[in-house]
């Protein structure tokens, strides 16, 4: 039995800003990891043309910023390498393959009782700590959807998490399912490749370039959002025109709204929609069933396809091992409070990283939890 103040769960990018802000002042932490690597959903599971979608002003963890060399969009492995020494300038160690299979809040002793399992050792551990962070993420397990017919699909069906690139699928007919910033991204680089690409899109989607939600982000600092929304919709229009011919629909709601409200970003377009438009990337609706290497569509078209790839996000998987959380937890194991005071549960839970507002959100969950736990600790022992 291990007795901890604070026990993080998770050495992503949220983890280890926890970490790092507990270090900060002088709080001891454990925090564990299921993986063998910090951060191993950019590590192993992105693919590989992959930049940061924002400006790297907004994607910094707390207390150590970029190089100043560094591009204004960072790459996949640039960002790995600032990961890696950030956990070397805070002295962060996580223990990694140990896998958290139950966490309950005991009553009496006012103490979390978690309990992991030591993958190296295969033997179990058992740690009681004060404060529990969830900083497990939002993309734990892949999600792909139930289809009919999708088992007897003969060819390669992957998730995005797996795909790497589209070197080997160049003559190939390729499905790309889900029209986010992954999807549409997997749909360029197979087309690329030389690819016979479709993508489905089924929801409307904000459709942006990188520079214009630089601006909205910087401008909605200062200008209410409503009206930094109707700026970027202009501009939209003016850059891409309309694109709802082409199948691809807007929300009502404008771009910086929808965020704050849903989670949901735009879509940062990387040279997509000018394939759509030249008719190179094919947009099909959504799909009724599969039978064998046809996919039949809504609409009753029929297409013979050799792979698909799933670009449908992911879950989390936290309500697995998470007793005595729902004050903080819904069912999909994400935060019930709105953002910004979703980070916040009850005897010592928090969680980061889960206010699906990417790295700043990450960042400022971090400062909060670490602020957080210190005034307790104050009351605590004062």
């Amino acid at each position: 039995m291990e007795n901890v103040i604070v026990l993080i769960v998770g050495a992503g990018p949220a983890g280890l800003a926890t970490a790092a802000c507990l270090s900060q002042f002088s709080i001891p932490y454990v925090i564990v990891e299921r993986e063998s690597c910090s951060a191993s959903l950019w590590r192993n599971r992105a693919y590989d043309r992959l930049k940061l979608h924002l400006a790297k002003e907004f994607c910094e963890l707390p207390h150590m910023s970029y190089p100043l060399d560094a591009p204004t969009y960072i790459p996949k492995t640039l960002f790995v390498k600032y990961l890696d020494d950030y956990v070397e300038c805070f002295n962060i160690q996580p223990k990694y393959l140990t896998s958290v299979e139950s966490s309950t809040f005991d009553n009496d002793e006012k103490c979390w009782s978690i309990m992991a399992h030591d993958m190296e050792k295969s033997t179990i551990v058992r740690f009681t700590a004060k404060f529990l962070v969830v900083a497990s993420g939002e993309n734990s397990v892949e999600n792909i959807p139930m289809i009919p017919g999708l088992q007897s699909f003969p060819g390669d069906v992957i998730h995005s998490s797996s795909y790497k690139s589209g070197k080997s699928y160049s003559g190939m007919n390729v499905l790309v399912v889900g029209s986010g910033n992954s999807g549409m991204e997997i749909a360029y680089d197979l087309a690329a490749h030389g690819a016979n690409t479709s993508i489905i899109i089924r929801s409307p989607i904000h459709v942006m370039t990188k520079e214009l939600i630089r601006l909205g982000m910087t401008l909605a600092c200062r200008l209410p959002l409503n009206l930094v929304d109707n700026l970027l919709v202009m501009a939209v229009n003016l850059i891409f025109g309309d694109l709802s011919r082409y199948g691809i629909r807007r929300p009502k709601i404008g771009p910086m709204i929808l965020k704050s409200e849903t989670g949901r970003s735009a879509v940062i377009d990387v040279g997509t929609i000018g394939l759509i438009k030249k008719g190179i990337i094919k947009v099909q609706g959504s799909i009724s069933k599969i039978m064998g290497d046809i996919v039949e569509f809504r609409c009753s078209k029929k297409i013979s396809f050799d792979a698909i790839v799933f670009a449908t996000g992911y879950k989390s998987t936290t309500n697995i091992w998470l007793k005595n959380g729902e004050n903080m937890l819904n069912g999909n194991g994400l935060p019930i409070k709105e953002y910004p005071n979703h980070w916040k549960g009850e005897n010592g839970l928090y969680c980061a990283g889960l206010g699906r507002r990417g790295l700043a959100g990450i960042a400022a969950d971090a400062e909060n939890i670490a602020n957080d736990i210190k005034s307790v600790i104050g009351v605590m022992s004062g």
